[in-house]
């Protein structure tokens, strides 16, 4: 599962170049002066989702981190490293954090102690499943509103600049 790590990094690197790509291929085919408001909503969603999978990729970014941290066999490895936080210390030495796993949506660090609880770490900021959540969000309400604008009667959305 934490193979799974190697694989969405740079699938999301790669999907927010694409939609960044996609936006300003776009607003240049286009224009953004002939670009109506079906062609603006779609930019912005493509936006949106180029800050989603960009932000999304930064808290794989702390996960990897965490795993190597985790991974990492040494003297100070017991309790592992990202278990121990501020005010945890009790609750990682006894009865001891045993095992981890890595949750991708939302994203987080769990560790697992020796008498079959959990407790999610700080390995993650705090900041990044609800930005995550709030740029997926409004990227879909966006490709949503764009939708629905084209289904109207009434003038088409530009898809060429007119010469």
């Amino acid at each position: 599962m934490v193979y799974l790590l190697l694989l969405l990094v740079p699938g999301g690197l790669v999907a927010a170049f694409a939609f960044v790509g996609y936006c300003f291929g776009t607003l240049g085919r286009i224009g953004p002066r002939q670009a109506d408001r079906v062609v603006w909503l779609r930019v912005v969603a493509a936006l949106m989702g180029a800050a989603t999978a960009l932000l999304y990729v930064w808290g794989l970014a702390h996960l990897v981190g965490a795993v190597m941290d985790a991974a990492e066999n040494g003297a100070d490895s017991a309790p592992l490293r990202p278990c121990r936080a501020p005010g945890r210390e009790q609750r990682a030495q006894d009865p001891g954090s045993v095992d981890y796993t890595v949750r991708y949506l939302p994203i987080r660090f769990v560790c697992q102690t020796g008498d079959g609880d959990s407790h999610v770490t700080d390995a993650v900021p705090d900041y990044l499943n609800p930005g995550v959540l709030g740029f997926a969000l409004a990227g879909a309400g966006c490709a949503g509103a764009a939708r629905l604008v084209s289904r109207r009667p009434g003038p088409r959305a530009t898809r060429e600049p007119s010469h």
